[in-house]
């Protein structure tokens, strides 16, 4: 893969195979909480996020120290079209939202990098991603009470739940204030761990079954909380086996509901190569160009949606590692990838996600939505958004109201609505009412 590489950067060597391996540890606990959280397969992930980045290093003729894999920015249409449309039907609209990805980097190849900013200003995706991380504000309440995403069945008793959840939440945050050096790459996944080790201890102490007499949710007093782990599913699962790919199938109406939401993580896909750059002093806006690494993210994203995973985006987390190890080398990512790609062949490992109790992953969602909706308040911030200048105030409410609201639109051919229809929205808007597009 090195051969022909204009930068003397890129140099594939063996010994670092365990860096590289240790750069996907730093992703791992965010890559396979993706699609613990919405019913995609998890082996599937590590395989699409591994052959994503060797793709993306290919376009980019390996000159970004990088890994892509699963976006935070999907989990909401994702986890609406798996229940709508099923996976295939799913994987449909998150394809389209790669060749978005595609469309866009032609446009900058032809318009300059600029355009992004007047088609998709922060007026725009600030409140976008902040709708993101409100409409799945429920799902993480849920799931950290001991029920379903949809709170329909209830899984652990709720006060079970609350401690178990009520730790990973805790570690999570304590890792990320206070941890040095390597741990305060990996928040999520020690906030898994303790969670995880939580539930174990509490199954041992048979602290789940002393709570099951005072445990009555609603008309369910004879519900009986099955063991909070089980280690089945690890005895089912063989030790290799090719991952459980699922193609797409076509689907408009899912198709227009995910695209809009590609609009935030396009603009912050260009935050995240101005941040790398930061951290090895390259310009790669410039060299190997914008329009090339957004094109290698959509190419990431669309082959990851063609084999049923989640859509890639590029990791802070290891962009961090690179920071703190001074590991620059874009061939590291390489070595990352080809883990990824030899751990989704591992059987066993699927089988030990599925035990992951679900209090666990609600403690981890109830901070992790909480920053999504942050995010954007604080890309509002930044850009110095004038929220009560009438054209600003217009564009943000709409799109708030619309996406938390669930304002939908039958279109008797496809439905328009949720947080594709407030992306949609919101473009339109900035383009169309008086005043600068895009301004501030």
């Amino acid at each position: 893969m090195n051969q022909n590489l204009p930068s003397s950067d890129y140099n594939f060597r063996l010994k670092d195979g365990l860096i590289g391996a240790q750069m996907l540890f730093v992703a791992f606990g965010a890559l396979v909480l993706v699609p613990l959280l919405t019913g995609l397969n998890a082996n599937v992930a590590l395989f699409t996020a591994g052959a994503g980045t060797l793709l993306f290093q290919i376009i980019t003729r390996g000159q970004v120290p990088v890994f892509l894999a699963s976006s935070f920015a999907f989990i909401a249409p994702i986890i609406y079209g798996v229940q709508q449309w099923g996976i295939p039907g799913t994987m449909c609209g998150l394809a389209a939202a790669g060749v978005l990805y595609m469309i866009l980097s032609f446009v900058i190849r032809i318009f300059g990098s600029g355009i992004l900013h007047r088609i998709l200003p922060p007026v725009v995706t600030g409140p976008v991603i902040m709708v993101i991380g409100l409409v799945l504000a429920p799902v993480a309440v849920h799931m950290a009470s001991g029920r379903t995403g949809d709170g329909a069945a209830w899984l652990v008793p709720e006060t079970t739940a609350f401690i178990i959840a009520g730790i990973s939440l805790a570690v999570t945050i304590l890792i990320s204030l206070l941890a040095k050096g390597f741990f305060k790459l990996i928040p999520i996944l020690c906030g898994i761990t303790a969670g995880y080790i939580t539930a174990l201890v509490l199954d041992a102490s048979g602290f789940t079954a002393s709570v099951q007499g005072s445990f009555n949710p609603g008309d369910l007093q004879n519900w009986t909380a099955p063991a909070l782990i089980s280690m089945q599913s690890i005895a089912d699962a063989p030790w290799f086996a090719i991952p459980d790919f699922t193609f797409p199938s076509w689907n408009l109406e899912a198709i227009l509901f995910i695209v809009p939401v590609a609009i935030a993580p396009a603009i912050e896909h260009f935050g995240d190569v101005l941040a790398i750059g930061n951290i090895t002093g390259k310009d790669y806006v410039e060299k190997p160009g914008i329009q090339n690494t957004m094109l290698g993210d959509g190419v990431a994203t669309s082959l990851a949606a063609f084999l049923g995973g989640p859509p890639n985006t590029t990791y802070s987390e290891v962009s961090g590692a690179v920071a703190l190890t001074r590991a620059f080398n874009p061939a590291i990512m390489t070595w990352a990838s080809i883990a990824a790609i030899l751990l989704a062949f591992v059987g066993k490992l699927g089988g030990f996600l599925n035990t992951i109790p679900v209090p666990v992953m609600g403690g981890i969602m109830v901070l992790l939505f909480g920053a999504i909706t942050v995010i954007g308040i604080s890309t509002l911030v930044k850009a110095g958004t004038d929220l009560m200048e009438p054209r600003n105030l217009a564009i943000v409410a709409i799109i708030l109201v619309f996406g938390i609201g669930g304002m939908n639109f039958d279109l008797a051919v496809v439905k328009l609505g949720g947080i594709g229809l407030a992306g949609i929205i919101g473009v339109l808007l900035n383009l169309i009412l008086p005043g600068k597009s895009g301004s501030l």
